[in-house]
């Protein structure tokens, strides 16, 4: 099994998953480790964290230590083909697309195996010491984690099947990935992502599973003062957010606190500062 590690990233939309999966890439940069940044539904977040929105699908040098990617399922299709497969170059890859798009209109966990296998490739690779996907958010990442168990559960013997036995044997390896959703402290992140994990679980469908909170609150550290006025509205406000903070924060086992950032920010300066944070945990 190859010596490269997996953190997938998960989290229900506007969580802050695309900031939260370039500061664990920087962060592992920062660490000496060689990384690679995949952004899996190509929507351009990562990318901006990492200072860089228009991800080529060929990995891209952002700096010493650190390279970035976004998926084109089309180029990964024609990629799997010839180096999975083992079928030779084609000049143009439109009447390939074209047929794929009709075969994944009417096979289940084609488009998810694609994007998944390109991401377990890299991994397969051993070129880097950590590749980190900014994968889909909770609502669909189960699709992805199980394609390969779908393939395998229609395919009855071949070449497709051992290619997505590798696929599975590396997403089940405690050692290799590690699904990472993030979550807010709030009713309807907290119960999907609760939900994710007992799903997951039950499925056994990855390695390890852990929860970074995010946006996380302190306590006010001081009494909420008395009378009216901006201030005291303030007050009440925050240590009546902070509170509920903490209910939420009983429904999920999280192993990660990332506090909310004050002030504005622009994407890699949010990813930065979540970097030194984790760095710091």
């Amino acid at each position: 099994m190859t010596s490269t590690r997996l953190a997938l990233v998960t989290g229900k939309g506007g969580v802050g998953k695309s900031a939260v999966s370039a500061a664990i890439a920087l962060a592992a940069r920062r660490g000496g480790e060689k990384v690679l940044a995949i952004d899996m539904t190509n929507g351009g977040g990562l990318g901006s964290h990492l200072g860089d929105p228009d991800l080529p699908f060929n990995p891209r040098a952002l700096g010493e230590g650190l390279e970035a990617m976004a998926i084109d399922r089309a180029k990964a299709l024609m990629e799997y083909l010839r180096v999975q497969m083992g079928l030779p170059a084609v000049a143009t890859i439109g009447p390939a697309v074209r047929a794929f798009d009709a075969v994944a209109s009417t096979a289940p966990a084609v488009r998810e195996v694609v994007t998944m296998g390109k991401v377990l490739w890299e991994v397969k690779r051993g070129v880097w010491d950590l590749v980190v996907a900014d994968a889909p958010p909770t609502g669909q990442i189960g699709s992805y984690l199980r394609a390969a168990r779908t393939i395998r559960e229609l395919v009855a013997t071949g070449r497709i099947l051992d290619q997505v036995g590798w696929m599975e044997e590396t997403l089940t390896d405690p050692d290799v990935t590690v699904l990472t959703t993030v979550t807010l402290l709030e009713e309807l992140p907290a119960v999907e992502t609760a939900e994710t994990l007992d799903w997951v679980r039950s499925e056994e469908l990855v390695g390890q599973v852990r929860v970074i909170a995010n946006r996380v609150l302190s306590p006010l550290g001081v009494a909420v003062p008395a009378g009216d006025g901006p201030v005291v509205e303030a007050a009440f406000l925050h240590d009546a957010l902070w509170r509920e903070q903490q209910d939420w924060s009983e429904m999920v086992p999280i192993d990660h606190h990332l506090p909310y950032l004050f002030g504005t920010h622009t994407a890699t300066e949010v990813a930065e500062r979540l970097a030194d944070l984790l760095e710091d945990q």
